[in-house]
């Protein structure tokens, strides 16, 4: 009977240890006891490797076990079995990672380089791209960061062009395309609307921001000089005019070229003129085709219409025309009245309650010198460049493809099927994308900080300040903006973008073109780029600089009194100018 009771107590006892072995916790403690051996055993081998190491006093010999009974070889065993297979493991999913990483590049890069071969190539590059690697136009999503150059010209044809029968281009309340939505064009009352929109004159389409966001007045002053340089009958004998080349004075920088021309669009208003512009030396190279060539039309509309410019030209074949002072040129007027004449008082006295938003040492000027010529040349500055060229947004493309091209197509990458390009979709544009986001600019990191450095020949008229004088205000932007990590960069000078690739904290972006070393002269340097190169290159950064979030630079240079100028008709107004200089303030 005891050996009965203490079989079944046996058994009993047997059953519970099983079903608590067999238990998810016990289970857990096992796996738990398991990873623990497994770990022990790979720090003693990794002490051993070392022969000796002392921790805390002991010490632990390279030694090893010489004998192992047969439960410590089981142990063993297993733990050695688990580890190497959670290694491999972890080694085949790390390498699993490596690989779609590998593939996330290859997508990239193969979307930049479509992208690449669309933007610069012709027809027959693009379509021997695309078949190479197994694509079609329609899998190829749309670049963000790149304008359709063909419907911006297009549009802003329309929009530069009276309509017959009209005062004034469609100018309306609408913006890009919205006008010409059929459903809007078959509606009586909206024609009715845009009719009288249109006859009583809104304002240019070229402004951005509220009024408080640009110089006094700049939205009437950009209707009125338009009015003014497209009268509606270019033949009627009332209709005057001013032909005149651009600065072509040796020594003279594309700055004060533009700031010349400033000069005499004020005389043409103050004389109710109609000023015809004429050979423009930096566009006399191969990029500018045809009628284009050497003329500021390349890069920018021109200040008048095609009928008003012909008609000009056959009166500066007319004696008689010159003699009754219906035509004049650039030689009528002397180098004072251009370059310091009287800003036009068409509009009284703005400038007069203009507050500066510029910034020198941490103090805001509350005045500048000649505050009347600051604010027209950036009123002529701003009409001269209203409207870009085809040609134009084509080299701001190329240079936002390779500055900002990686970073759209990892972005665009997202948002297509993961097995792109194999799995593309084909949708066909909406309403919505077609005549409402088509008008949207395109893609740029933001917020972004222009950042013109000036330094070289400038020296013998300003103070030049060093790159870290600019990086130090950039770092003061960025305290009270700490969202802001991206710089397009703007300077002739090597030295300057070789010391940029220090400053790791920041994302910063340039033309990619050969700069100056050492002390050469502005002119030489520009001789050494070329014609073409030097034109077009500090015409991008200028449009960049304009549309940039920030700006810093350099009082006592031209070329940024004019950027400071186009930022403050374009809507820039409230985010300041920081100086790194003090010098030949205007």
């Amino acid at each position: 009977m005891e050996a009965l009771n203490q079989k079944s107590i046996e058994r009993a006892v047997s059953q519970k240890a099983l079903q608590m072995g067999s238990s998810f916790p016990c289970q857990i403690c096992v796996v738990g006891l398991l990873c623990g051996v497994c770990l022990t055993s790979l720090f003693l081998a990794a002490l051993t490797s070392f022969g000796s190491f002392e921790f805390a006093g002991i010490s632990f010999s390279s030694t090893g076990f010489s004998t192992r009974n047969s439960t410590s070889d089981f142990l063993n065993d297993v733990t050695s079995t688990d580890c190497e297979f959670k290694l491999k493991e972890t080694e085949r999913r790390v390498d699993l990672n490596q690989s779609e990483m590998k593939t996330d590049d290859e997508k990239i890069t193969l979307l930049y380089s479509a992208w690449d071969a669309i933007l610069t190539g012709s027809a027959n590059v693009e379509s021997e791209f695309l078949k190479r690697f197994g694509l079609n136009r329609s899998s190829v999503p749309n670049a963000p960061h790149l304008e359709n150059c063909r419907l911006s010209a297009r549009v802003n044809k329309r929009l530069d062009t009276r309509i017959k029968n009209e005062s004034f281009p469609p100018w309306t309340s609408w913006k890009g395309l919205l006008d010409t939505y059929p459903v809007s064009a078959a509606n009586e009352q909206l024609r009715h609307f845009r009719h009288h929109t249109m006859s009583e004159g809104t304002y240019p389409p070229w402004i951005t921001g509220s009024d408080e966001e640009n110089y006094p007045l700049t939205r009437k002053v950009q209707r009125d000089i338009w009015i003014h340089q497209h009268p509606s009958n270019c033949r009627d004998p009332n209709v005057r005019f001013l032909v005149a080349d651009w600065e072509r004075l040796p020594g003279l920088g594309i700055g004060a070229q533009i700031a010349g021309m400033c000069g005499i669009l004020a005389i043409a208003i103050k004389e109710k003129r109609v000023l015809v512009t004429n050979y423009y030396n930096r566009a006399d190279h191969d990029g500018c085709k045809g009628s284009s060539r050497a003329s500021w039309s390349c890069y920018f509309f021109p200040e008048t219409s095609q009928e008003c410019r012909d008609r000009a030209f056959e009166l500066m074949a007319d004696k008689e025309a010159w003699r009754k002072g219906i035509i004049k040129g650039k030689d009528n007027y002397k180098s004072k009245e251009i370059w310091a004449g009287q800003t036009p008082r068409v509009w009284g006295d703005p400038w007069t309650y203009l507050q500066p938003t510029t910034e020198i040492n941490g103090s805001l000027i509350a005045y500048h010198r000649k505050m009347d010529r600051r604010w027209w040349r950036a009123q002529a500055v701003r009409y001269l460049m209203r409207f870009r060229t085809e040609y134009m947004c084509g080299l701001l493309n190329i240079a936002h493809h390779a500055a900002f091209g990686k970073e759209a197509a990892k972005m665009v990458l997202m948002s297509l099927p993961r097995d792109w390009p194999k799995e593309a979709t084909n949708n066909p544009k909406s309403d919505m994308e077609e005549f409402v986001w088509a008008s949207h600019k395109p893609w740029i990191p933001r917020p972004l900080l222009s950042m013109h450095v000036r330094m070289g020949d400038k020296a013998c008229e300003m103070k030049v300040v060093e790159f870290e004088g600019y990086m130090r205000l950039a770092d003061r932007i960025r305290k009270h903006f700490p969202h802001l990590n991206n710089v397009w960069l703007s300077t002739e000078m090597q030295e300057v973008i070789d010391k940029s690739k220090l400053y790791s904290n920041w994302n910063l972006y340039y033309t990619n073109v050969k700069r100056q070393v050492g002390n050469m002269s502005m002119a030489t340097y520009e001789a050494s780029l070329g014609r073409e190169t030097s034109t077009n290159y500090p015409l991008v950064n200028f449009l960049m600089a304009a549309e940039a979030d920030f700006f810093i630079g350099a009082l006592g240079s031209t070329w940024c009194y004019l950027i400071d100028g186009m930022r403050n008709t374009g809507g820039k107004v409230m985010a300041g100018y920081l100086s790194v200089n003090k010098d030949r303030f205007w």
